[in-house]
């Protein structure tokens, strides 16, 4: 989906990292980051945020936590991160990042929730009932402090992922909000809610969802109440040419994700101020009934795009010609993905060993695939900074 962009906006980064990989350099079934341009891509988000004022805070599970990742989004302007979960919070403040925000999407476990509290210190911390808050307040009490609580709240008509559902009732946020505050060890401090935007494939445009409308009305109750300064988290399709319009909803911060590394679905379609700074790599092992098998683990079509021809770069050196583009056969979601089958007829049939180099909106954190930092791309002189796995620690590679 993304790898006609990336040819386009950011072929050295391909050249680069077929070079390595030829190189005995970088491993086969890897995402491999642009830090240069990640790098990049987060100041141009911190400065777009900064002058919204809001504040913003990196997600990094698509790019798999990667430690290389990290710190190019901090010399980028942006310190503080979201985690997912728990992985995440570990992986991001060992990298570096301070965390922003815990408990959105998945929530803590009740024992893992007074650990979290001392070694985190989140600045935000999202909870779905009154039992999270709890745990989360009575983690922050043990290690000294009070935290601010971030109410996840739904209503009929918001729209949620499968399996993403629950939250408080929106309608009844002021009650809520002072439950929240009769904790000890705890505060009320906003409201959340995910998705907030979603790419519209009719009108090829992000759009509000309804969720945004809910935030709109439960942060018009408490303000009718004398609450002010009620923080407003807002994610979803995350890109700097959508901060405005969450600024104007009420937003009052934004957690970009696959926005770093140029790859939300609108820039599928429109060329956005971020660059592609993400692909995924990997080779030919072998050739059978008209097919080049090639080494999986980490194949992810995201099921927000509709079936496409998924097309391969395939060659033993490095290029970005439309001549190595080959059509690829991936297998479904309920397979496991040991290979993928691109299509070896024709001229220049590929052969073992080839690299193949892909365009996804990854979500590299479920997957089996190595994380690679590149940096020096733009100077043209390309180096791995780290090899690891989705939880950013150092991979056992080459063995």
């Amino acid at each position: 989906m993304f790898l006609d962009v990336m040819r386009r906006r950011n072929p050295a980064f391909i050249e680069a990292a077929m070079r390595l990989h030829q190189e005995g350099k970088l491993p086969a079934n890897a995402y491999v980051l642009d830090l240069d341009t990640v790098e990049r891509n987060a100041r141009v988000l911190k400065d777009e945020a900064s002058r919204l004022g809001m504040k913003i805070f990196a997600m990094t599970k698509q790019a798999g936590r990667s430690s290389s990742l990290c710190q190019a989004i901090k010399r980028g302007g942006i310190d503080r991160g979201v985690a997912v979960d728990m992985a995440c919070a570990r992986a991001t403040h060992k990298a570096g990042l301070k965390l922003g925000h815990l408990g959105h999407l998945q929530q803590v476990a009740k024992f893992e929730a007074a650990a979290a509290a001392k070694a985190f210190r989140p600045d935000y911390w999202t909870v779905f009932n009154e039992t999270k808050a709890e745990e989360a307040s009575a983690g922050a009490r043990a290690a000294g402090y009070v935290q601010d609580l971030l109410a996840r709240i739904q209503e009929e008509g918001d729209t949620f992922y499968r399996g993403h559902e629950g939250g408080f009732d929106g309608s009844k946020i002021v009650e809520v909000a002072d439950q929240l505050d009769h904790i000890n060890g705890g505060r009320f401090a906003g409201i959340t809610t995910f998705p907030a935007l979603l790419f519209d494939h009719k009108t090829r445009k992000v759009l509000p969802t309804h969720n945004l409308s809910t935030l709109a009305k439960a942060a018009n109750a408490l303000a009718k109440t004398g609450r002010r300064d009620i923080e407003i988290n807002a994610p979803g399709t995350t890109s700097s040419v959508v901060l405005a319009a969450l600024s104007d909803a009420g937003a009052t911060q934004c957690e970009p994700g696959n926005g770093l590394h140029g790859t939300t679905a609108l820039h599928a379609i429109e060329d956005l101020p971020e660059l592609p700074a993400m692909l995924y790599l990997t080779e030919v092992s072998h050739l059978s009934g008209g097919k080049a098998y090639c080494l999986g683990g980490g194949f992810y079509i995201d099921p927000i795009f509709p079936e496409y021809d998924v097309k391969a770069l395939v060659g033993p050196e490095p290029t970005v010609a439309a001549s190595a583009l080959r059509s690829v056969e991936i297998p479904p979601p309920a397979a496991i993905d040991y290979y993928a089958m691109i299509d070896a007829g024709g001229p220049n049939a590929p052969r073992p060993g080839d690299t193949a180099v892909f365009g996804f909106r990854g979500q590299a954190f479920v997957t089996r695939a190595y994380i690679v930092g590149v940096s020096g791309i733009a100077k043209g002189s390309p180096r791995v900074e780290t090899i690891e796995n989705g939880f950013g620690e150092t991979a056992a590679w080459p063995v």
